[in-house]
């Protein structure tokens, strides 16, 4: 939650900024700075090595703020976090993870479907004698996410508005 809403380093209380790095499906690891370079949470963690020409999402154009709109549109009462199952405990904490919501708002340019949304995956932490956390792994696949997302009806710029779901468009045309 401290990399999503805290933008001073200095903040943090669960992680050690300077030792802190970050990997997705083992790419290499990149720290804090880095991370924020790519655009923040969301886009960090739908890296791809799709060619440019096939991604529906691309976290290299995306910046913090639109890929915020793009998510908390799509997912307006939140996109909820739950661990399944733990396999290890500290100082290197392994468990499965399930990122859950329900689409009720459309999502770049593709109808709110009102499915159940799931992304499923694992993680490796790794913290240190302070339990402040120093790295982080994550194994999932980004484009799971993506296909239920762009399930609904394609819209354009001017039908968002009449047929959104989400009562922060409407009337926002």
């Amino acid at each position: 939650m401290e990399v999503f809403n805290k933008t001073c380093f200095d903040d943090y209380k669960s992680i050690d900024p300077k030792k802190y790095t970050f990997s997705l499906n083992g790419r290499k690891p990149i720290t804090l700075e880095e991370k924020r370079k790519l655009g923040g949470g969301y886009n960090t963690f739908m890296q791809t090595s799709l060619p440019v020409k096939f991604r529906a999402y691309d976290p290299e154009k995306e910046t913090v703020e639109s890929a915020h709109v793009a998510f908390t549109t799509a997912f307006p009462r939140g996109f909820a976090l739950e661990i399944l199952q733990v396999y290890s405990g500290p100082p290197v904490i392994v468990y499965k993870f399930r990122h859950w919501a329900y689409m009720e708002g459309p999502f770049k340019g593709y109808a709110p479907t009102g499915e159940l949304v799931e992304l499923f995956g694992m993680a490796i932490f790794e913290v240190d004698e302070h339990m402040k956390i120093v790295k982080v792994e994550f194994f999932m696949n980004g484009g799971e996410l993506l296909g239920s997302l762009m399930k609904g009806a394609s819209l354009d710029d001017s039908t968002i508005d009449s047929t959104s779901s989400c009562p922060f468009l409407k009337g926002t045309g």
